[in-house]
């Protein structure tokens, strides 16, 4: 599939696409603004199984040489997740800082340094700012997210009649 391709239809490489031709950069340096829309919230907050999903934005400045391109910004958004303790849902804030650096994979092409552990692969010049948005968005998203305020109460084993307290007096031959 070539790349324009996947330009005219986003969803072939993900619900939030925004390719830049970085060699087009005056001097490698410029800055990109990705702004979702609802409909682009609403696709990742299903591909992320999360209830929902706003406000997403990810700025980044650029600098650097195709050869080595160095990608620094935030990606902030407003996200509604289950409260794994109460399992109420909750808005809160993602705020993910972002340090990417990509290197030109075709001048790598046929050398040694092929599978060598290498930065971001950057092709034919171009970088989807939309993938990275949604990336870094990915790993802001707490994996075990907690309602402010709830709190996680442990059963204690002990002198404290617990629900199962009667099971274990006739287990017992009390009953």
């Amino acid at each position: 599939m070539s790349r324009d391709s996947r330009r005219e239809n986003p969803h072939e490489s993900g619900p939030l696409v925004r390719w830049v031709n970085v060699e087009r950069l005056p001097q490698g340096r410029g800055a990109v603004t990705v702004e979702a829309s609802p409909a682009e919230c609403a696709a990742l907050a299903a591909d992320f199984k999360i209830p929902g999903l706003r406000d997403l934005v990810g700025r980044f400045a650029i600098s650097g040489a195709t050869s080595r391109l160095i990608v620094t910004g935030t990606v902030d958004a407003l996200v509604t997740q289950v409260c794994t303790v109460s399992l109420e849902p909750f808005e809160g804030p993602v705020h993910e800082l972002v340090e990417v650096v990509f290197t030109d994979t075709d001048q790598l092409a046929g050398t040694d340094a092929e599978d060598v552990d290498i930065p971001d692969p950057l092709v034919g010049g171009r970088l989807d700012f939309g993938a990275l948005t949604a990336e870094f968005l990915a790993l802001g998203l707490d994996p075990y997210p907690r309602k402010p305020g709830t709190a996680f109460e442990p059963v204690v084993a002990g002198d404290d009649a617990g629900p199962l307290a009667a099971l274990g007096k006739l287990r017992d031959g009390e009953g």
